[in-house]
């Protein structure tokens, strides 16, 4: 069983690496972000109101995500392993995950930090906007989105740190050396006593 948290913020190349390693190591990828637009693209209620949310460059409250997340990690793919991008942001999250783990008697193995320069990330996603068309990258939104990530997400990053689960791997090298790093931290971080 392999359980794994890919954290960064958005535009670092989660997605990307997400389905590399899922991949590489035969777990299914959950992404938070992807049931959002599954939401969103079937324009089901609770897509109007994740919309709203990130339309405004706002995470979608703890409450909606951790449901969903509790949800998908009882299919049975997610049994044997996973990999998780986009959940937990929050220490709010981060506490929930913690408890949906503890009840099903299991625990992160790894936790991989993709890391990008703010400037980069603005780039990335402005790129992505005018490819994909998606209202919620214009850059006023994507820096407030890269603020929120820094005060949201950085206190859990720093926890996952002080438990020692935590690789950071610089999400602006090649593509495959971003995977290659996050295999070999996943496996350095396993191997520790």
């Amino acid at each position: 069983m392999t359980r794994i948290l890919l954290i960064g913020p958005p535009g670092s190349g989660k997605g990307t690496q997400a389905h590399r390693l899922s991949g590489q190591l035969h777990i299914p990828e959950i992404s938070t972000g992807d049931m959002f637009r599954s939401h969103l693209a079937n324009g089901s209620p609770l897509g109007r109101e994740i919309k709203e949310f990130l339309d405004a460059g706002n995470l979608v409250p703890d409450n909606l995500t951790t449901a969903m997340l509790r949800e998908r990690l009882q299919e049975r793919d997610a049994r044997n392993g996973f990999l998780l991008d986009g959940y937990p942001r929050t220490v709010s999250q981060m506490d929930d995950l913690d408890g949906i783990l503890d009840a099903a008697g299991t625990s992160l193995d790894a936790v991989v930090e993709i890391t990008a320069h703010d400037d980069e990330i603005v780039r990335r996603l402005l790129l992505r906007s005018d490819a994909e068309g998606r209202s919620d990258d214009t850059e006023d939104v994507i820096r407030h989105r890269l603020e929120l990530y820094r005060q949201e997400t950085e206190p859990v990053i720093e926890r996952y740190g002080r438990r020692a689960l935590l690789v950071s791997v610089d999400g602006t090298a090649d593509i495959d050396a971003v995977t290659v790093s996050a295999l070999q931290g996943i496996e350095a971080v396993r191997a520790r006593p």
